[in-house]
């Protein structure tokens, strides 16, 4: 019940009102969010790259209505990856990228577009790109995208959702060699039509989605700050004689920062999703959603002095 309230919440222009002017927000905003700028964004890569790190960053905006604004996105990400390259920074850090903010939502035509300008900047940058997924309305149109760009850029990564009933062909028919699919559990409200509702059926879909890319032959990316998923991928992973080198772990920023440090400490990758952008507040909101626990770190930030 409490996710519901909170992805209701994440609706709301109201509570995102009540939350962006509330005192302290911005100290809890950067816990979860790189900063507004390029340059946070390269900044919290450079830290996280040195520390053994491997990072992916997310430019935030998906509520993209107008063409202006899907060539602005695609114009930040030019950007970054151009600076990325400059710094250095590739190929540990790579970008990931939600069609909708290139567009889908109005010319699917446009979004791909965008997106095969940001593959190539990538390539050329000596990196990659990771398609990012949003609720099911959009998942076949995002897995469609993703077919064409991989005919030009095969490593482009795909992102599987566990709470989709649908996700276990998915991860079938996207686990041939070379294809890399971020396996995470879900963060939007779904309805029970096309989504498991509770926490064991999903933990389930996701360990049988998790057996079916490690015993295939792409590259799995495990996306979880679970601690019983992350056992359970340590120990498929030894189970299906899996290198470091043939997987890896993902989490988010700020989030369980002693176990990315641990686990990348053991020999395995693991990668940090950095957002960075204006566009915080619905993105904060669906991770709070993810994991309810958050919710008390935030609500004593909001209300505290210290």
């Amino acid at each position: 019940m409490l996710r519901s309230v909170i992805l209701a919440a994440s609706r709301s222009s109201q509570v995102e009102r009540l939350v962006a002017t509330a005192p302290y927000t911005r100290d809890v905003v950067r816990r979860f969010v790189a900063g507004a700028a390029t340059d946070d964004a390269l900044r919290a890569t450079r830290g996280l790259v040195d520390d053994g790190l491997a990072v992916t960053l997310d430019h935030l905006g998906e509520d993209t209505v107008t063409p202006e604004q899907a060539t602005a996105t695609r114009d930040e990400y030019l950007r970054l990856l151009k600076m990325l390259a400059a710094a250095g920074l590739t190929p540990a850090a790579e970008v990931s990228v939600k069609l909708s903010a290139l567009g889908q939502m109005f010319d699917e035509q446009s979004a791909y577009d965008n997106a095969r300008a940001i593959c190539a900047a990538a390539d050329a940058a000596g990196t990659t790109v990771t398609l990012d997924m949003e609720d099911h309305t959009t998942t076949d149109s995002t897995l469609e995208v993703l077919s064409r760009l991989r005919k030009d850029f095969p490593s482009t990564g795909a992102v599987l959702q566990a709470y989709l009933r649908r996700t276990e062909s998915d991860c079938r028919e996207l686990s041939s060699a070379g294809s890399r699919v971020r396996l995470c559990k879900g963060a939007y409200k779904e309805p029970e039509s096309v989504a498991y509702q509770s926490a064991r059926e999903v933990d389930r879909s996701y360990v049988r989605c998790m057996n079916i890319l490690m015993s295939g032959d792409g590259y799995p990316m495990l996306a979880t700050h679970d601690p019983r998923m992350i056992a359970i991928g340590e120990d498929r992973a030894r189970w299906f004689d899996r290198g470091p080198e043939r997987f890896e772990f993902q989490m988010l920023y700020g989030i369980r920062p002693e176990e990315q440090a641990r686990l990348a400490g053991e020999g395995y990758t693991v990668r940090t999703y950095v957002p960075y952008g204006d566009e915080w507040y619905g993105y904060l909101m669906r991770r709070l959603a993810e994991r309810p626990a958050n919710l008390v770190f935030f609500g004593r930030a909001l209300i505290s002095k210290k």
